[in-house]
Protein backbone atom coordinates (compact mmCIF):
# COMPACT_ATOMS: atom_id res chain seq x y z
CA UNK A 1 0.00 0.00 0.00
CA UNK A 2 1.18 3.22 -0.98
CA UNK A 3 1.22 6.10 1.67
CA UNK A 4 -1.43 7.97 0.07
CA UNK A 5 -3.83 5.35 0.91
CA UNK A 6 -3.82 5.88 4.32
CA UNK A 7 -4.97 9.59 3.78
CA UNK A 8 -8.05 9.09 1.52
CA UNK A 9 -10.83 9.13 3.92
CA UNK A 10 -9.66 12.27 4.93
CA UNK A 11 -10.01 14.46 1.64
CA UNK A 12 -13.48 15.59 3.38
CA UNK A 13 -13.88 18.06 -0.28
CA UNK A 14 -14.30 14.75 -2.46
CA UNK A 15 -15.81 11.83 -1.40
CA UNK A 16 -15.11 10.70 -5.49
CA UNK A 17 -11.87 11.66 -5.65
CA UNK A 18 -9.24 9.37 -7.49
CA UNK A 19 -6.18 10.33 -5.33
CA UNK A 20 -3.31 8.76 -7.00
CA UNK A 21 0.05 9.37 -8.30
CA UNK A 22 -0.14 8.48 -12.02
CA UNK A 23 1.02 9.93 -15.23
CA UNK A 24 -1.05 12.43 -16.86
CA UNK A 25 -4.67 11.06 -18.19
CA UNK A 26 -4.31 9.68 -21.96
CA UNK A 27 -7.82 8.73 -23.61
CA UNK A 28 -8.30 4.99 -23.95
CA UNK A 29 -6.50 3.09 -26.97
CA UNK A 30 -9.71 1.88 -28.32
CA UNK A 31 -11.45 5.66 -28.57
CA UNK A 32 -12.08 5.74 -32.36
CA UNK A 33 -12.84 8.80 -34.41
CA UNK A 34 -14.72 9.00 -37.52
CA UNK A 35 -14.55 11.30 -40.58
CA UNK A 36 -17.66 12.47 -39.61
CA UNK A 37 -16.41 13.55 -35.87
CA UNK A 38 -13.82 15.40 -38.23
CA UNK A 39 -16.13 16.92 -40.33
CA UNK A 40 -18.25 18.15 -37.89
CA UNK A 41 -15.64 19.14 -35.14
CA UNK A 42 -12.93 20.58 -37.39
CA UNK A 43 -12.40 23.98 -39.25
CA UNK A 44 -12.02 22.14 -42.60
CA UNK A 45 -11.15 24.24 -46.04
CA UNK A 46 -14.51 23.93 -47.37
CA UNK A 47 -15.97 26.05 -44.21
CA UNK A 48 -12.43 28.27 -44.01
CA UNK A 49 -12.92 29.98 -47.14
CA UNK A 50 -16.17 31.56 -46.15
CA UNK A 51 -17.51 34.05 -43.28
CA UNK A 52 -21.12 34.31 -42.18
CA UNK A 53 -22.22 37.54 -41.92
CA UNK A 54 -26.41 36.80 -41.62
CA UNK A 55 -28.87 33.86 -41.49
CA UNK A 56 -32.57 34.27 -42.24
CA UNK A 57 -34.29 30.60 -40.67
CA UNK A 58 -37.71 31.08 -42.11
CA UNK A 59 -39.37 27.62 -41.47
CA UNK A 60 -42.45 26.41 -40.35
CA UNK A 61 -43.02 23.98 -37.88
CA UNK A 62 -45.63 21.26 -37.57
CA UNK A 63 -46.19 19.78 -34.27
CA UNK A 64 -49.27 17.72 -35.88
CA UNK A 65 -46.74 15.40 -37.59
CA UNK A 66 -43.58 16.64 -35.48
CA UNK A 67 -42.23 18.25 -39.09
CA UNK A 68 -40.00 21.18 -40.04
CA UNK A 69 -39.65 22.70 -43.75
CA UNK A 70 -38.52 26.09 -44.87
CA UNK A 71 -35.12 27.45 -45.88
CA UNK A 72 -32.33 29.26 -44.54
CA UNK A 73 -30.70 32.13 -46.37
CA UNK A 74 -26.65 32.03 -46.00
CA UNK A 75 -25.04 35.56 -46.31
CA UNK A 76 -21.25 35.35 -46.62
CA UNK A 77 -18.37 37.58 -47.08
CA UNK A 78 -15.54 35.47 -49.45
CA UNK A 79 -12.57 35.04 -47.55
CA UNK A 80 -10.58 33.29 -50.30
CA UNK A 81 -11.09 31.53 -53.77
CA UNK A 82 -13.48 28.35 -53.64
CA UNK A 83 -15.54 26.60 -54.67
CA UNK A 84 -17.30 24.30 -52.65
CA UNK A 85 -18.84 24.80 -49.56
CA UNK A 86 -19.62 22.26 -46.60
CA UNK A 87 -23.09 22.60 -45.28
CA UNK A 88 -24.25 20.64 -42.23
CA UNK A 89 -27.77 19.24 -41.73
CA UNK A 90 -27.82 16.29 -39.93
CA UNK A 91 -30.06 12.99 -40.84
CA UNK A 92 -33.35 12.16 -40.93
CA UNK A 93 -33.53 16.05 -42.24
CA UNK A 94 -32.98 16.86 -46.11
CA UNK A 95 -31.49 19.38 -48.15
CA UNK A 96 -34.02 19.70 -51.71
CA UNK A 97 -32.37 22.82 -53.12
CA UNK A 98 -29.95 25.01 -52.81
CA UNK A 99 -30.01 28.28 -55.40
CA UNK A 100 -27.36 31.27 -55.76
CA UNK A 101 -28.55 34.13 -58.11
CA UNK A 102 -31.90 32.08 -59.11
CA UNK A 103 -29.35 29.49 -59.93
CA UNK A 104 -29.83 25.79 -58.51
CA UNK A 105 -26.42 24.58 -57.23
CA UNK A 106 -25.69 20.42 -57.65
CA UNK A 107 -24.90 19.80 -53.98
CA UNK A 108 -23.81 15.68 -53.03
CA UNK A 109 -24.59 14.73 -49.36
CA UNK A 110 -21.94 12.02 -47.23
CA UNK A 111 -24.30 11.44 -44.37
CA UNK A 112 -24.54 15.06 -42.07
CA UNK A 113 -22.18 16.57 -44.09
CA UNK A 114 -23.50 18.58 -47.96
CA UNK A 115 -21.14 19.28 -50.45
CA UNK A 116 -22.17 22.43 -52.25
CA UNK A 117 -20.62 23.52 -56.06
CA UNK A 118 -20.80 27.14 -56.03
CA UNK A 119 -21.52 27.64 -60.31
CA UNK A 120 -20.31 31.55 -60.27
CA UNK A 121 -16.58 32.31 -59.30
CA UNK A 122 -16.57 33.61 -55.80
CA UNK A 123 -14.53 36.62 -55.52
CA UNK A 124 -12.37 37.52 -52.08
CA UNK A 125 -14.15 40.45 -50.23
CA UNK A 126 -17.66 40.59 -51.87
CA UNK A 127 -20.44 39.07 -50.39
CA UNK A 128 -22.49 36.22 -51.53
CA UNK A 129 -26.27 34.37 -50.48
CA UNK A 130 -27.38 30.50 -50.92
CA UNK A 131 -30.34 29.88 -50.18
CA UNK A 132 -30.87 26.24 -48.46
CA UNK A 133 -34.30 24.58 -49.18
CA UNK A 134 -35.11 21.72 -46.36
CA UNK A 135 -37.71 19.78 -44.63
CA UNK A 136 -38.51 16.46 -42.46
CA UNK A 137 -38.39 15.44 -39.39
CA UNK A 138 -35.76 16.28 -37.21
CA UNK A 139 -34.40 14.05 -34.54
CA UNK A 140 -36.32 13.69 -31.51
CA UNK A 141 -34.52 13.99 -28.19
CA UNK A 142 -34.34 11.48 -25.90
CA UNK A 143 -33.11 13.22 -22.57
CA UNK A 144 -33.09 16.96 -22.56
CA UNK A 145 -31.09 19.53 -22.99
CA UNK A 146 -28.42 16.68 -22.78
CA UNK A 147 -29.16 14.85 -25.54
CA UNK A 148 -29.68 16.86 -28.72
CA UNK A 149 -32.74 17.50 -30.41
CA UNK A 150 -36.44 18.64 -30.78
CA UNK A 151 -38.97 18.13 -27.68
CA UNK A 152 -42.29 17.43 -28.85
CA UNK A 153 -44.96 17.80 -25.56
CA UNK A 154 -48.16 18.85 -24.66
CA UNK A 155 -49.15 20.98 -22.16
CA UNK A 156 -52.30 19.93 -19.10
CA UNK A 157 -54.45 21.20 -21.63
CA UNK A 158 -53.45 18.88 -24.93
CA UNK A 159 -51.63 21.44 -26.66
CA UNK A 160 -48.40 21.72 -28.32
CA UNK A 161 -45.53 22.03 -26.29
CA UNK A 162 -42.33 22.68 -28.74
CA UNK A 163 -38.85 23.21 -28.51
CA UNK A 164 -35.14 22.69 -29.34
CA UNK A 165 -32.11 22.11 -27.58
CA UNK A 166 -28.78 20.89 -29.10
CA UNK A 167 -25.79 22.09 -27.57
CA UNK A 168 -22.69 19.39 -28.68
CA UNK A 169 -24.99 17.56 -30.75
CA UNK A 170 -25.34 20.85 -33.51
CA UNK A 171 -28.06 22.73 -34.80
CA UNK A 172 -27.81 20.93 -37.67
CA UNK A 173 -29.99 18.26 -36.25
CA UNK A 174 -32.82 21.17 -36.83
CA UNK A 175 -31.24 23.54 -39.61
CA UNK A 176 -28.79 23.90 -42.26
CA UNK A 177 -25.77 26.04 -41.20
CA UNK A 178 -21.97 26.13 -40.91
CA UNK A 179 -22.63 24.01 -37.79
CA UNK A 180 -18.94 25.06 -35.90
CA UNK A 181 -18.80 27.66 -33.15
CA UNK A 182 -16.27 29.23 -34.54
CA UNK A 183 -17.99 31.48 -36.69
CA UNK A 184 -21.27 33.20 -36.12
CA UNK A 185 -23.28 35.04 -38.10
CA UNK A 186 -23.05 39.20 -37.05
CA UNK A 187 -26.88 39.16 -36.96
CA UNK A 188 -29.92 37.12 -38.17
CA UNK A 189 -33.78 36.60 -38.43
CA UNK A 190 -35.67 33.99 -37.74
CA UNK A 191 -39.18 33.56 -38.86
CA UNK A 192 -40.92 30.83 -37.06
CA UNK A 193 -44.47 29.68 -39.06
CA UNK A 194 -46.94 27.84 -36.14
CA UNK A 195 -50.78 27.08 -35.82
CA UNK A 196 -52.49 29.91 -35.57
CA UNK A 197 -53.66 29.25 -31.76
CA UNK A 198 -49.42 29.04 -30.77
CA UNK A 199 -47.01 31.51 -30.56
CA UNK A 200 -43.26 31.16 -31.49
CA UNK A 201 -40.76 32.67 -28.95
CA UNK A 202 -37.22 32.41 -30.40
CA UNK A 203 -34.05 35.13 -29.64
CA UNK A 204 -33.71 38.73 -29.68
CA UNK A 205 -36.53 40.99 -30.37
CA UNK A 206 -40.29 40.40 -32.13
CA UNK A 207 -40.22 42.28 -35.08
CA UNK A 208 -43.66 41.45 -36.16
CA UNK A 209 -46.01 38.46 -36.40
CA UNK A 210 -48.04 37.96 -39.76
CA UNK A 211 -51.40 35.82 -39.75
CA UNK A 212 -51.40 33.63 -42.70
CA UNK A 213 -54.41 32.66 -45.20
CA UNK A 214 -53.84 28.98 -43.65
CA UNK A 215 -54.67 30.34 -39.87
CA UNK A 216 -51.01 29.71 -39.46
CA UNK A 217 -48.97 32.68 -37.66
CA UNK A 218 -45.24 33.84 -38.58
CA UNK A 219 -43.24 34.95 -35.79
CA UNK A 220 -40.64 37.11 -37.12
CA UNK A 221 -37.64 37.33 -34.58
CA UNK A 222 -34.73 39.64 -35.15
CA UNK A 223 -31.28 38.88 -33.40
CA UNK A 224 -28.83 42.07 -33.98
CA UNK A 225 -25.60 40.34 -31.95
CA UNK A 226 -23.64 37.69 -33.24
CA UNK A 227 -25.18 34.39 -32.40
CA UNK A 228 -23.37 30.98 -31.56
CA UNK A 229 -25.27 28.11 -33.69
CA UNK A 230 -26.59 26.27 -30.53
CA UNK A 231 -28.02 29.42 -29.07
CA UNK A 232 -30.63 29.89 -31.31
CA UNK A 233 -34.12 28.42 -30.40
CA UNK A 234 -37.41 27.84 -30.91
CA UNK A 235 -40.09 27.29 -28.42
CA UNK A 236 -43.76 27.39 -29.56
CA UNK A 237 -46.46 26.51 -26.84
CA UNK A 238 -49.75 28.09 -25.76
CA UNK A 239 -47.94 31.19 -23.87
CA UNK A 240 -48.95 34.43 -22.00
CA UNK A 241 -46.35 37.41 -21.66
CA UNK A 242 -45.56 39.57 -18.83
CA UNK A 243 -42.14 41.94 -18.46
CA UNK A 244 -40.44 44.53 -16.83
CA UNK A 245 -37.60 47.19 -17.42
CA UNK A 246 -34.89 46.61 -15.71
CA UNK A 247 -32.21 49.62 -15.56
CA UNK A 248 -28.68 48.34 -15.84
CA UNK A 249 -25.47 49.88 -16.45
CA UNK A 250 -26.09 50.13 -20.20
CA UNK A 251 -29.74 51.55 -19.47
CA UNK A 252 -32.87 50.09 -19.98
CA UNK A 253 -32.91 46.77 -20.75
CA UNK A 254 -36.29 44.49 -21.70
CA UNK A 255 -36.83 41.77 -19.96
CA UNK A 256 -39.62 39.26 -21.53
CA UNK A 257 -40.88 36.57 -19.76
CA UNK A 258 -43.30 33.86 -21.62
CA UNK A 259 -45.19 30.46 -19.77
CA UNK A 260 -47.52 28.70 -19.72
CA UNK A 261 -51.49 29.59 -18.71
CA UNK A 262 -51.06 27.94 -15.77
CA UNK A 263 -47.88 28.54 -14.50
CA UNK A 264 -48.30 32.75 -14.76
CA UNK A 265 -49.06 33.38 -11.53
CA UNK A 266 -46.13 30.93 -10.14
CA UNK A 267 -43.79 32.39 -12.85
CA UNK A 268 -44.46 35.91 -11.67
CA UNK A 269 -43.41 35.09 -8.01
CA UNK A 270 -40.29 33.28 -9.34
CA UNK A 271 -39.25 35.34 -11.57
CA UNK A 272 -38.91 38.05 -9.68
CA UNK A 273 -35.18 36.50 -9.41
CA UNK A 274 -34.20 37.90 -12.40
CA UNK A 275 -33.67 40.99 -11.48
CA UNK A 276 -31.70 40.55 -8.60
CA UNK A 277 -29.23 37.89 -11.12
CA UNK A 278 -28.72 40.49 -13.52
CA UNK A 279 -27.76 43.31 -10.23
CA UNK A 280 -25.48 40.25 -9.49
CA UNK A 281 -24.00 39.42 -12.64
CA UNK A 282 -23.66 42.99 -13.65
CA UNK A 283 -21.88 43.91 -10.72
CA UNK A 284 -19.24 41.06 -11.28
CA UNK A 285 -18.83 40.42 -14.71
CA UNK A 286 -19.96 44.17 -16.12
CA UNK A 287 -22.79 44.78 -18.01
CA UNK A 288 -25.43 42.65 -19.79
CA UNK A 289 -23.55 41.92 -22.84
CA UNK A 290 -27.31 41.92 -25.02
CA UNK A 291 -29.10 44.75 -24.19
CA UNK A 292 -30.00 45.23 -28.15
CA UNK A 293 -31.87 42.07 -27.94
CA UNK A 294 -33.48 42.07 -24.39
CA UNK A 295 -33.23 39.07 -22.03
CA UNK A 296 -36.51 36.82 -22.26
CA UNK A 297 -36.89 33.49 -19.85
CA UNK A 298 -39.03 30.98 -21.59
CA UNK A 299 -40.43 27.98 -19.91
CA UNK A 300 -39.48 25.17 -22.31
CA UNK A 301 -40.43 21.21 -21.79
CA UNK A 302 -37.45 20.41 -20.02
CA UNK A 303 -34.94 21.46 -17.37
CA UNK A 304 -33.39 24.75 -18.90
CA UNK A 305 -30.67 25.63 -21.88
CA UNK A 306 -28.42 29.33 -22.07
CA UNK A 307 -30.19 30.04 -25.20
CA UNK A 308 -28.75 33.60 -26.51
CA UNK A 309 -31.51 36.73 -25.21
CA UNK A 310 -34.16 33.25 -24.62
CA UNK A 311 -33.08 31.81 -22.15
CA UNK A 312 -35.09 28.10 -21.13
CA UNK A 313 -36.51 27.45 -18.20
CA UNK A 314 -38.20 24.15 -16.60
CA UNK A 315 -37.17 23.88 -12.99
CA UNK A 316 -40.47 24.02 -11.40
CA UNK A 317 -40.62 27.21 -10.07
CA UNK A 318 -38.98 26.65 -6.89
CA UNK A 319 -35.25 27.02 -5.65
CA UNK A 320 -32.47 25.19 -5.75
CA UNK A 321 -31.89 22.42 -8.52
CA UNK A 322 -35.18 20.65 -9.13
CA UNK A 323 -35.87 21.32 -5.31
CA UNK A 324 -32.14 20.31 -4.23
CA UNK A 325 -29.20 22.24 -3.12
CA UNK A 326 -25.94 20.83 -4.84
CA UNK A 327 -23.61 22.22 -2.88
CA UNK A 328 -25.46 20.70 0.39
CA UNK A 329 -24.46 23.83 2.08
CA UNK A 330 -27.93 25.29 2.49
CA UNK A 331 -27.31 28.26 0.29
CA UNK A 332 -28.23 26.64 -2.89
CA UNK A 333 -31.71 26.48 -1.63
CA UNK A 334 -31.43 30.16 -1.36
CA UNK A 335 -32.26 30.98 -5.32
CA UNK A 336 -33.32 29.10 -8.56
CA UNK A 337 -30.81 26.87 -10.02
CA UNK A 338 -31.58 27.29 -13.71
CA UNK A 339 -32.26 31.26 -13.42
CA UNK A 340 -29.23 31.78 -11.87
CA UNK A 341 -26.77 29.40 -13.98
CA UNK A 342 -28.20 29.31 -17.33
CA UNK A 343 -28.36 33.40 -17.40
CA UNK A 344 -24.90 33.24 -16.52
CA UNK A 345 -24.13 31.97 -19.74
CA UNK A 346 -25.04 35.00 -21.55
CA UNK A 347 -21.85 36.23 -20.50
CA UNK A 348 -19.61 33.08 -20.33
CA UNK A 349 -21.17 31.53 -23.21
CA UNK A 350 -23.13 33.92 -25.70
CA UNK A 351 -20.65 36.73 -25.22
CA UNK A 352 -17.79 34.54 -24.57
CA UNK A 353 -17.73 31.76 -26.51
CA UNK A 354 -15.55 28.44 -27.12
CA UNK A 355 -14.02 27.68 -30.45
CA UNK A 356 -14.05 24.23 -29.87
CA UNK A 357 -16.02 22.19 -27.29
CA UNK A 358 -12.86 20.42 -26.09
CA UNK A 359 -12.63 23.79 -24.45
CA UNK A 360 -16.31 23.54 -22.48
CA UNK A 361 -14.55 24.78 -19.22
CA UNK A 362 -14.76 28.52 -20.28
CA UNK A 363 -18.49 28.09 -20.56
CA UNK A 364 -19.00 25.69 -17.52
CA UNK A 365 -16.40 26.44 -15.23
CA UNK A 366 -17.46 30.38 -15.18
CA UNK A 367 -21.09 29.51 -14.91
CA UNK A 368 -20.79 27.54 -12.24
CA UNK A 369 -18.53 29.38 -10.59
CA UNK A 370 -21.06 32.34 -10.93
CA UNK A 371 -23.32 30.60 -8.50
CA UNK A 372 -21.38 31.34 -5.33
CA UNK A 373 -20.43 34.97 -6.61
CA UNK A 374 -24.53 35.06 -6.85
CA UNK A 375 -24.76 33.87 -3.65
CA UNK A 376 -21.97 36.11 -2.13
CA UNK A 377 -23.41 39.23 -3.55
CA UNK A 378 -26.54 38.77 -1.62
CA UNK A 379 -25.22 37.06 1.54
CA UNK A 380 -21.79 37.48 2.24
CA UNK A 381 -18.38 36.21 1.08
CA UNK A 382 -18.47 33.51 3.60
CA UNK A 383 -21.96 32.36 2.52
CA UNK A 384 -20.51 31.86 -1.00
CA UNK A 385 -17.30 29.98 -0.06
CA UNK A 386 -19.39 27.62 2.02
CA UNK A 387 -21.56 27.24 -1.47
CA UNK A 388 -18.38 26.54 -3.58
CA UNK A 389 -16.80 24.37 -1.16
CA UNK A 390 -20.15 22.26 -1.01
CA UNK A 391 -19.60 21.45 -4.43
CA UNK A 392 -16.41 19.40 -4.08
CA UNK A 393 -18.56 16.35 -3.20
CA UNK A 394 -19.93 16.52 -6.85
CA UNK A 395 -16.14 16.15 -8.32
CA UNK A 396 -15.25 12.78 -10.14
CA UNK A 397 -11.39 13.42 -10.78
CA UNK A 398 -12.30 11.08 -14.05
CA UNK A 399 -10.64 12.42 -17.13
CA UNK A 400 -9.56 15.85 -17.88
CA UNK A 401 -11.87 18.65 -18.07
CA UNK A 402 -10.36 19.53 -21.20
CA UNK A 403 -11.66 17.41 -24.36
CA UNK A 404 -10.00 16.24 -27.61
CA UNK A 405 -9.84 18.73 -30.26
CA UNK A 406 -11.40 19.11 -33.76
CA UNK A 407 -13.99 16.16 -33.42
CA UNK A 408 -16.32 17.68 -31.38
CA UNK A 409 -15.51 15.82 -28.04
CA UNK A 410 -16.16 17.09 -24.63
CA UNK A 411 -14.57 16.80 -21.73
CA UNK A 412 -15.27 15.55 -17.85
CA UNK A 413 -18.61 16.76 -16.55
CA UNK A 414 -15.65 18.01 -13.57
CA UNK A 415 -15.56 21.24 -16.42
CA UNK A 416 -18.53 22.16 -13.55
CA UNK A 417 -17.84 22.13 -9.98
CA UNK A 418 -14.02 21.19 -10.65
CA UNK A 419 -13.45 24.26 -12.74
CA UNK A 420 -15.38 26.45 -10.28
CA UNK A 421 -13.43 25.16 -7.45
CA UNK A 422 -9.87 26.02 -9.66
CA UNK A 423 -11.44 29.46 -10.07
CA UNK A 424 -12.08 29.84 -6.31
CA UNK A 425 -8.48 29.04 -6.35
CA UNK A 426 -7.48 31.49 -8.40
CA UNK A 427 -9.00 34.21 -6.45
CA UNK A 428 -7.02 33.12 -3.42
CA UNK A 429 -4.24 33.15 -5.21
CA UNK A 430 -4.96 36.78 -6.21
CA UNK A 431 -6.37 38.03 -2.68
CA UNK A 432 -7.00 40.65 -3.71
CA UNK A 433 -10.84 40.98 -4.01
CA UNK A 434 -11.24 44.16 -6.32
CA UNK A 435 -8.20 43.09 -8.26
CA UNK A 436 -10.32 40.02 -9.31
CA UNK A 437 -13.73 41.44 -10.03
CA UNK A 438 -11.65 43.73 -11.96
CA UNK A 439 -10.04 40.74 -14.00
CA UNK A 440 -13.67 38.65 -13.93
CA UNK A 441 -15.17 41.96 -15.81
CA UNK A 442 -12.01 42.82 -17.95
CA UNK A 443 -12.80 39.67 -19.53
CA UNK A 444 -15.91 40.33 -20.71
CA UNK A 445 -15.20 43.58 -22.15
CA UNK A 446 -12.02 42.33 -23.64
CA UNK A 447 -13.32 39.55 -24.88
CA UNK A 448 -16.88 40.83 -25.88
CA UNK A 449 -18.94 38.81 -28.57
CA UNK A 450 -15.85 37.24 -29.30
CA UNK A 451 -15.30 33.21 -29.87
CA UNK A 452 -12.00 31.91 -28.09
CA UNK A 453 -9.63 29.13 -27.38
CA UNK A 454 -9.55 27.87 -24.01
CA UNK A 455 -5.87 28.87 -23.95
CA UNK A 456 -6.70 32.94 -24.47
CA UNK A 457 -8.27 32.78 -20.99
CA UNK A 458 -5.62 31.18 -19.59
CA UNK A 459 -3.43 33.41 -21.24
CA UNK A 460 -5.35 36.23 -20.14
CA UNK A 461 -5.47 35.33 -16.34
CA UNK A 462 -1.83 34.69 -16.02
CA UNK A 463 -1.05 38.31 -17.67
CA UNK A 464 -3.73 40.10 -15.44
CA UNK A 465 -2.92 38.36 -12.16
CA UNK A 466 0.77 38.85 -12.95
CA UNK A 467 1.90 34.85 -11.95
CA UNK A 468 2.90 32.12 -14.23
CA UNK A 469 -0.37 30.20 -14.51
CA UNK A 470 0.16 27.54 -16.72
CA UNK A 471 1.05 24.64 -14.51
CA UNK A 472 -2.15 25.82 -12.56
CA UNK A 473 -4.06 25.07 -15.52
CA UNK A 474 -2.16 21.96 -16.80
CA UNK A 475 -2.84 20.77 -13.54
CA UNK A 476 -6.40 21.16 -13.33
CA UNK A 477 -7.83 21.51 -16.93
CA UNK A 478 -5.13 18.32 -18.39
CA UNK A 479 -4.69 16.54 -15.58
CA UNK A 480 -7.06 13.88 -13.09
CA UNK A 481 -4.89 14.36 -9.79
CA UNK A 482 -5.23 16.25 -6.67
CA UNK A 483 -1.95 18.59 -5.84
CA UNK A 484 -1.02 17.32 -2.37
CA UNK A 485 0.50 19.91 -0.17
CA UNK A 486 2.83 17.62 1.70
CA UNK A 487 5.13 19.14 4.74
CA UNK A 488 6.67 18.20 8.15
CA UNK A 489 7.12 20.36 11.13
CA UNK A 490 10.53 20.05 13.22
CA UNK A 491 10.96 22.75 15.95
CA UNK A 492 10.57 26.15 14.39
CA UNK A 493 11.20 24.92 11.11
CA UNK A 494 8.49 23.84 8.31
CA UNK A 495 9.54 22.00 5.53
CA UNK A 496 7.18 21.08 2.15
CA UNK A 497 6.59 20.43 -1.14
CA UNK A 498 3.95 20.00 -3.76
CA UNK A 499 3.50 16.46 -4.80
CA UNK A 500 1.23 14.38 -6.34
CA UNK A 501 1.37 17.17 -9.54
CA UNK A 502 2.21 17.83 -12.64
CA UNK A 503 6.00 18.19 -13.64
CA UNK A 504 6.94 22.22 -12.46
CA UNK A 505 3.81 23.04 -10.72
CA UNK A 506 4.90 26.07 -8.17
CA UNK A 507 1.02 27.20 -7.11
CA UNK A 508 1.45 30.04 -4.44
CA UNK A 509 -0.48 28.91 -1.28
CA UNK A 510 -2.06 30.79 1.71
CA UNK A 511 -1.40 28.80 5.10
CA UNK A 512 -2.04 29.18 8.96
CA UNK A 513 1.09 28.68 11.50
CA UNK A 514 -0.68 27.96 14.20
CA UNK A 515 -3.68 30.59 13.24
CA UNK A 516 -1.34 33.24 11.46
CA UNK A 517 -1.89 33.20 8.39
CA UNK A 518 1.19 32.60 6.04
CA UNK A 519 1.68 33.07 1.93
CA UNK A 520 4.16 30.28 0.98
CA UNK A 521 5.33 29.14 -2.71
CA UNK A 522 5.88 25.28 -2.81
CA UNK A 523 8.06 23.70 -5.61
CA UNK A 524 7.98 20.48 -6.40
CA UNK A 525 11.17 19.67 -4.38
CA UNK A 526 11.10 20.15 -0.36
CA UNK A 527 12.18 23.88 0.65
CA UNK A 528 12.50 24.80 4.92
CA UNK A 529 11.23 28.13 6.16
CA UNK A 530 11.74 28.93 9.75
CA UNK A 531 8.36 29.87 11.91
CA UNK A 532 7.47 31.70 14.68
CA UNK A 533 6.51 28.89 16.78
CA UNK A 534 8.13 25.50 17.43
CA UNK A 535 6.31 22.70 16.50
CA UNK A 536 3.70 24.95 14.75
CA UNK A 537 0.26 23.67 13.97
CA UNK A 538 -0.29 24.13 10.08
CA UNK A 539 -3.81 24.33 8.28
CA UNK A 540 -3.95 25.14 4.56
CA UNK A 541 -6.96 27.56 3.78
CA UNK A 542 -9.41 25.96 2.68
CA UNK A 543 -10.35 27.92 -0.51
CA UNK A 544 -7.90 26.39 -1.99
CA UNK A 545 -8.77 22.67 -4.02
CA UNK A 546 -5.82 20.64 -3.00
CA UNK A 547 -5.12 17.77 -0.66
CA UNK A 548 -2.48 18.10 2.62
CA UNK A 549 -0.43 15.88 3.75
CA UNK A 550 1.60 16.00 7.24
CA UNK A 551 4.30 13.34 6.66
CA UNK A 552 5.14 12.98 10.04
CA UNK A 553 1.55 11.50 10.35
CA UNK A 554 1.00 13.77 13.10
Amino acid sequence: MNRYSGIIMVLLFSRFCLFQVKAQYQPPADKIFTRQDTLRGSITPERAWWDITYYHLDIAVNPADSTINGSNTVTYRVVKPAGLMQIDLQEPLILTKAVQNNIDLNFTRERNVYWIKLAEEQEPGKVYSVILTYGGKPKVSIKPPWSGGITWKKDKNGLPFVASSCQGDGASLWWPCKDHMYDEPDSMLISINVPGNLMDVSNGHLRSVVKQKNKTKTYNWFVANPINNYGVNINIADFVHFSEIYNGEKGPLDCDYYVLKEDLEKAKIQFKQVPLMLAAFEHWFGPYPFYEDGYKLVEAPYLGMEHQSSVTYGNGFKNGYRGTDLSKSGWGLKFDFIIIHESAHEWFANSITYEDIADMWVHESFGNYAENLYVEYYFGKEAGSEYVLGTRANILNDIPIIGIYNVNHEGSHDMYYKGGNMLHTLRQIVNDDEKWRGILRGLNKDFYHQVVKGSQIESYLSEKTGINLKPVFDQYLRDIRIPVFEYYVKENNLTFRWNNCVPGFDMPLKIYVSGKEKSINPKTGFTTIKVDIDNAIIKVDPGYYVANLNITGK
